[in-house]
């Protein structure tokens, strides 16, 4: 196996025009990190503006040729995602395309194929694919598209769930050449009952679009199968539009991006999933009181994190910020709560904080190529026809299942004609990179999404956000608990016990509890441990206050506060022994009284991008 390439070294390098046509002249130089651009003519620059171009940047590509007969020239378009600058400070992402002109050459083939060289390299550089060290760059080297199913929860976070994903998310993965279908959710567990019906061998991956709720549905949904050892290891990923998006502030910081919030935070997770990759992700099980059992990837709070959590839902419409108001009324109002927390201690230390964590090998890969030729039918209509009025339950791209008989875009994204051209220059049209083996079929036949699942009814008007103590559906199915006695019955005696007084205890798996808050600064996806917090009684209002200030960069831990406590587990028991309360799983409500719960590593499986640094952003 050869050794890995430098940061530095050149891929590919050339010279190419511009659209339109009488524009400047570039050397395109692309390495596995970045593409360089500088202008050659009419006059170079010392100092090229956006003259780097950095993958992270980068949703996708594509190839293009002139609707001109007499133009025997190529194209080749880049999407990026710069970040903005404000007063000198990082701003948020604004949409950029870059198009060149292949025309070194004195044929439109000969273009045609140089410029297809360079989009397939660079496809292949944001996905991970290796590139053959003979040079021969062909097409061919990129599979068929990924086949994602999105899930959009339309009153997710401030209601801005459907507009962000119409706006942002599908010109995107349009862009990024993925395939996909879009469903709006009607209701609590309509995510639930979606999936626990599905022919999941025809999705490479289900993505929720709305904050934590709806994946903690899809999870569940998947684990509530007969078939969910097979099930569970469908690649679920999330694009945040909710109010705390905990798992979607990991996956961000996991990509090497700085922490951010609402939009900014979704177009940095939107260009982690354009470039594909997933790992293992932990999934606690969680036995309530009553013998239900539920799947958690995220945490399970008691005190004051579950109370701020439950009384802030009033303050929806304010976004994230209803954390922050919640968490200065429960101040004001602190209770304490007596109660007894066990847990069985992990074998082994948690690793240290830092950019070197080890990280676990990318497990999927969605890599965008031509769709086959596509089969009219009028159920769905293609992101090309953006935008979409509401409400649209259901949508898909070119290419996806049943899609409308119109030219797949192979990254194309929905605004062709207005990326492009000036007066009197002719327009550009897609020119798919792999056109389908004559020895397929024109077009996969694949289930219909509704297929297999429960009846549902008729909505009678526009969905609504579900209350708290709604009921926590139970799982029949998934692993057995085998580090846990049944509940109620003695503990081995390896757990560790304590008793008394306290302010909150949260057992928490990812390294966030928001999308700002660093709960557990060294937890991974991946480790196999659930990370314990607890607050005992004593702590006074301005250092809790300070605790929570500190999670914004995850130093609470050191602190000094007597009355914090830490360590990490495999299983745990909780029994309140205050008659009233709040329990929190995942941030939805569950019955009060003792839990347990066991850690399943590796159970789910997460698209997650491509790991990054933190020193990649400017």
């Amino acid at each position: 196996m050869a050794p890995p390439l430098a940061a530095s070294t050149p891929l590919l390098h050339g010279e190419f025009g511009s659209y339109p046509a009488r524009g400047p002249r570039f050397a395109l130089t692309l390495t596995s990190q970045a593409l360089h651009i500088q202008r050659l003519r009419p006059k170079p620059e010392a100092r090229p503006r956006g003259g780097l171009v950095p993958l992270a940047e980068v949703s996708g590509c594509c190839t293009l040729r002139s609707r001109s007969p007499s133009d025997t020239g190529a194209y080749f378009c880049v999407y990026t995602y710069p970040q903005g600058r404000r007063g000198g400070r990082r701003g948020g992402r604004r949409r950029a395309a870059r198009t060149f002109r292949a025309d070194g050459a004195a044929t439109y083939e000969e273009n045609r194929t140089e410029a297809q060289r360079w989009a397939t390299a660079l496809v292949c550089l944001l996905r991970g694919l290796p590139l053959p060290g003979n040079g021969e760059i062909t097409p061919d080297l990129l599979p068929r598209p990924a086949r994602l199913l999105l899930l959009v929860n339309p009153f997710g976070g401030r209601g801005l769930a459907w507009q962000w994903c119409k706006s942002h998310v599908l010109p995107m993965i349009s862009e990024a050449g993925l395939s996909f279908n879009l469903i709006q959710t009607e209701r609590q567990n309509h995510a639930r009952e979606l999936v626990q019906g599905l022919s999941l061998g025809e999705w490479d991956g289900i993505i929720t679009v709305s904050g934590d709720g709806l994946l903690y549905e899809v999870l569940n949904g998947l684990l509530d199968r007969p078939d969910w050892e097979e099930a569970v290891k469908t690649p679920v990923g999330i694009l945040p539009c909710g109010s705390g998006n905990a798992l979607a502030g990991a996956v961000n910081q996991r990509g090497g991006f700085a922490p951010c919030l609402g939009l900014d935070l979704l177009l940095n997770c939107s260009l982690l999933l354009c470039r594909g990759g997933s790992q293992p992700l932990d999934l606690l099980s969680v036995t309530l009181a009553s013998g239900t059992r539920c799947f958690s990837f995220l945490s399970v709070a008691w005190g004051f994190v579950s109370d701020v959590d439950i009384q802030s839902e009033r303050f929806r419409a304010l976004g994230s910020a209803r954390f922050t108001l919640g968490t200065v009324l429960g101040l004001a109002t602190l209770h304490t709560y007596r109660g007894r927390l066990s847990y069985l201690p992990a074998s082994t230390e948690p690793p240290s904080p830092g950019p070197s964590l080890p990280r676990a090998k990318s497990e999927l890969v969605l890599a965008p190529a031509p769709a086959p030729p596509a089969a009219h039918s009028p159920l769905h209509r293609s992101v090309s026809d953006l935008p979409l009025p509401l409400p649209q339950p259901s949508v898909a791209s070119p290419g996806s299942p049943e899609p409308l008989a119109i030219l797949s875009l192979n990254g194309g994204g929905p605004e062709l004609a207005g990326d492009w051209g000036g007066a009197g220059d002719a327009p550009l049209s897609p020119d798919p990179l792999m056109p389908s083996p004559p020895s397929l079929p024109k077009a996969a036949v694949l289930s219909p999404i509704t297929e297999g699942t429960p009846q549902m009814p008729a909505s009678s008007g526009p969905p609504h956000p579900p209350g708290p103590g709604t009921p926590v559906a139970a799982c029949r199915w998934g692993p057995p608990d085998h580090l846990l006695p049944p509940l109620g019955s003695p503990l081995p005696p390896d757990w560790v016990t304590l008793e008394g007084d306290f302010v909150l205890m949260l057992a928490i798996s990812p390294s966030h509890l928001g999308a700002d808050l660093v709960a557990a600064p060294h937890a991974r996806f991946d480790d196999g441990l659930v990370h314990l917090l607890w607050v005992r009684s004593g702590v006074s209002r301005a250092m809790l206050l300070r605790l929570f200030l500190a999670m914004e960069n995850g130093s609470h831990l050191s602190l000094g506060c007597p009355q914090l406590g830490y360590a990490t587990a495999r299983a745990f028991r909780l029994e309140p022994l205050t008659p009233r309360g709040v329990l929190t799983v995942d941030g939805e409500q569950v019955e009060y009284g003792p839990l347990q719960a066991q850690m399943h590593p590796g159970l789910g499986t997460l698209l997650t991008g491509p790991p990054g640094c933190p020193s990649q952003e400017p």
